[in-house]
């Protein structure tokens, strides 16, 4: 795996999600540190999930130092900024949303790969490390997860993963190849709105399944 492609995934993929959590943030009117807190979780909850998953101890997060003062100038860039530069960027939302949903999947298929793990946990490991931290802004921002009902999304996180795991993708312009892929293949989804089946249940509108008192 070539260390300066890891942290250039890295560091693309926590620009993107940090202020793509301030501004969904910042729609719900939460304060300051609500911004904040957002912005943080979608930059990194995808890989605190992730670590947890292959094993590695979630208090690594604190060594990455770089990391979390790029995510936290970008979200205070985000909050500073002018109203109509951040329309200028919701415009972009998808393009940017992209990549760092290629980003981030290749860099969390790369650490799986990198730690010997079997294809399926690479894979896995490349889907939630892109599509985690967006789950779960958008259940803190009390929204239905985006990449649950939205054009075809984490599917193309699982094939990077495959990419990474299968091809033994590794080289510069090999994984720089897959990120291209990976955010063209996403910006066509949105585009043609390619969507996976769904089933919709009829009558199921305030009824409750499970329950408690």
């Amino acid at each position: 795996m070539d260390f300066d492609v890891f942290h250039l995934f890295s560091l693309i993929g926590i620009v993107a999600f940090a202020v793509s959590g301030a501004i969904v943030a910042m729609e719900e009117e939460y304060d300051i540190l609500g911004v904040f807190v957002l912005g943080l979780v979608t930059a990194f909850g995808g890989g605190v999930i992730r670590n947890l998953l292959i094993g590695v101890p979630v208090t690594t997060l604190w060594n990455q130092g770089v990391f979390l003062k790029t995510a936290f100038f970008s979200i205070l860039i985000v909050f500073l900024m002018p109203v109509s530069l951040i329309g200028h960027w919701k415009r972009g939302e998808a393009f940017f949303d992209a990549i760092g949903l290629a980003a981030f999947a290749i860099q969390g298929a790369l650490y799986a790969a990198d730690a010997g793990l079997p294809l399926s946990a690479i894979m896995t490991a490349g889907m939630l490390t892109g599509i985690g931290g967006g789950m779960i802004r958008d259940i803190m921002a009390g929204r239905k997860p985006l990449v649950l009902r939205d054009e075809i999304y984490a599917v193309w996180a699982i094939l990077a993963g495959l990419a990474v795991g299968a091809a033994k993708l590794s080289g510069t312009w090999e994984l720089i190849g897959l990120f291209v892929l990976v955010v063209l293949f996403r910006m066509l989804s949105v585009h043609y709105h390619w969507k996976l089946p769904r089933r919709s249940l009829p009558g199921n509108q305030g009824s409750s399944v499970g329950g408690g008192a």
